[in-house]
């Protein structure tokens, strides 16, 4: 049976200060702007902290790290090992590897090696990347999505990371341009299901569809505006992935209003039902 996980974004505004990174077209390179946000609890303490809720892993948001320099990387490596919690994935919320522009997509590439370099320190199993902000309907960019993929999985191989990308963002957001992903990776990459993702139209038919080749799901909900999940409708999508036989982690999504810790629990409560 599956397992349960965290998403840092479910705690967005716990965390620390947000670094999100941009593409400056002036400077033609990344930047990054800083979102402040209350600490409540740091990065090295979230490990521990979800063992004792019977979390087995946790995906990290790139924005979340303090500090990439190695002393800090070692110390949150520690922090897993500790409390045995599973680093399952980093998740580099930036980069578009199938942009028309050659030079941004040459640079974002580099830029994602270096996320790559960080899961390898903290001892994640897994990188996830984003396919491209192209219209779905782009073949060329299709391609280059295909041809920066390739490149990853060759630079994460020997480092003992896994490649994954997720329907998230525009060329990603149908089942047909994922399953042209993996296919064209040959199972060198691997697939990240996410429940808010799809057009509501085409939602459990591709949940459906793609199960099979998923790795990890992002277990995300509806909410209401108090922030109450309609459950009968998070459960047709967690049936889904029941039925699969799927046997991964179910990472828990939630970014309404009120509480993140309520938000977490409100939706923990129905997976638990489906994991072990």
């Amino acid at each position: 049976m599956p397992h349960l996980s965290l998403t840092t974004w479910s705690l967005h505004r716990e965390l620390g200060p947000l670094k999100w990174t941009y593409w400056d077209e002036n400077e033609r390179s990344q930047k990054t702007r800083i979102e402040e946000q209350p600490e409540n609890m740091t990065l090295l303490e979230l490990p521990d902290e979800l063992a004792k809720q019977n979390f087995r892993s946790l995906e990290i948001c790139h924005f979340h790290f303090p500090s990439i320099e190695p002393e800090y990387l070692h110390k949150l490596h520690d922090a897993f090992v500790k409390s045995g919690i599973t680093f399952h994935c980093l998740l580099v919320d930036y980069g578009d590897i199938s942009n028309e522009d050659s030079q941004r997509r040459s640079s974002d590439l580099e830029f994602i090696k270096k996320w790559i370099d960080v899961a390898a320190i903290v001892g994640a199993k897994s990188v996830r990347v984003v396919a491209g902000e192209a219209n779905p309907k782009n073949k060329e960019a299709i391609q280059f999505a295909k041809n920066g993929f390739q490149q990853l999985v060759e630079y994460a191989k020997p480092k003992g990371i896994r490649i994954v990308t997720e329907n998230f963002k525009q060329l990603a957001s149908t089942k047909e341009n994922c399953l042209d992903l993996l296919d064209s990776n040959k199972g060198e990459l691997g697939l990240t299901v996410d429940f808010g993702n799809f057009s509501p139209q085409e939602k459990y038919r591709s949940i459906e569809t793609l199960m099979p080749y998923a790795e990890s799901v992002h277990a995300k909900a509806n909410y209401d505006k108090s922030g109450q999940i309609d459950e009968e409708e998070y459960k047709k999508s967690l049936d889904l992935v029941a039925f699969s036989g799927y046997d991964g982690p179910i990472t828990l999504v939630y970014d309404g209003p009120g509480s993140l810790w309520d938000g977490i629990n409100r939706i923990k409560a129905v997976v638990e039902q489906y994991c072990h």
